[in-house]
């Protein structure tokens, strides 16, 4: 069975939401978007192309699928662009009409749960989430998470989405930890 990996960049209070951009994700009147950008190191983009390198799939919500797939899309040529763009892609949603805007996309629209379960039953490398955290919350309330890398910022955003649902206990196990001097610090927790 293949493992299913979430990879976040997370504030000190849990928030992943619009970790890139100003304007990547305004959803609740967010305003600090962007915050990840100050904190930038090499180390940052080696242990995100380690995780990268370990999976072959990609699970998003609507909302992540869509920001990266209108950015990476029209990248052609870009050597990060590029392997996004050739990985298979995988969206969760509801009120996507077709998964054409990003190639190599497939659409889950309903028995999520059960689907992923097929997913991860099926030969390959690992499955990769990031960003989409109400696909994140579902995934962690039904225990198909196996492991969470986290790229943990020395920052405290007072609001905005969260990696953990509300209510639910998850028992974690460090198996690896290091600080760029930038003051992030990456850490690989597996499922208790």
């Amino acid at each position: 069975m293949r493992d299913l990996v979430i990879h976040e960049f997370i504030s000190l209070d849990g928030v992943i939401q619009a970790p890139g951009g100003k304007d990547e994700d305004t959803d609740g009147g967010f305003a600090h978007g962007g915050w990840t950008i100050p904190y930038w190191h090499d180390d940052i983009g080696a242990h995100f192309d380690q995780v990268f390198s370990q999976a072959d799939t990609l699970l998003l919500g609507r909302k992540t699928w869509q920001i990266h797939g209108s950015a990476f899309e029209q990248m052609a040529g870009d050597p990060f662009a590029d392997a996004m763009n050739a990985m298979s892609k995988v969206v969760v949603s509801t009120t996507l009409e077709s998964p054409s805007l990003w190639r190599n996309s497939t659409l889950i629209r309903d028995n999520v749960v059960e689907e992923i379960r097929k997913l991860k039953a099926r030969p390959g490398k690992n499955i990769l989430l990031d960003g989409s955290s109400v696909l994140a919350h579902t995934l962690l309330e039904n225990d198909l998470v196996d492991e969470i890398d986290l790229h943990v910022y020395p920052i405290s955003l007072g609001s905005g989405k969260k990696l953990f649902p509300e209510g639910k206990r998850v028992d974690l196990r460090l198996v690896e930890s290091s600080f760029t001097p930038t003051g992030v610090v990456f850490m690989r927790y597996r499922r208790a």
